[in-house]
């Protein structure tokens, strides 16, 4: 199945409610699967972006549908990009 990276960076309302209810964020996560996708690893990060999310999903198509409905709560804003394992990236690049 197809991964992404999705980067998130919280917005003030997202981190009130992760600040009042941090079990949200597993709460969204169960969302993301009734969408289609799945979160396969998870991390809280320092920096530019708030998590680092590594999902899977069956399409381009179910993965924006995701961010779409999770962006336009108001709380999250993400910046996703397809992931291509290095064997297979290395092999597409041999034009294999």
């Amino acid at each position: 199945m197809p991964t992404y990276i999705m980067l998130s960076t919280l917005t003030d309302d997202g981190r009130e409610t992760i600040q009042e209810r941090p079990e949200r964020i597993t709460e969204v996560n169960r969302e993301v699967e009734a969408m289609g996708a799945r979160v396969v690893q998870q991390w809280a990060v320092l920096g530019p972006y708030d998590f680092v999310n590594i999902v899977e999903a069956p399409d381009n198509e179910t993965i924006a549908k995701v961010s779409v409905a999770l962006s336009s709560r108001g709380t999250v804003q993400f910046l996703t990009m397809p992931a291509i394992e290095l064997n297979r990236f290395m092999q597409a690049v041999r034009g294999q």
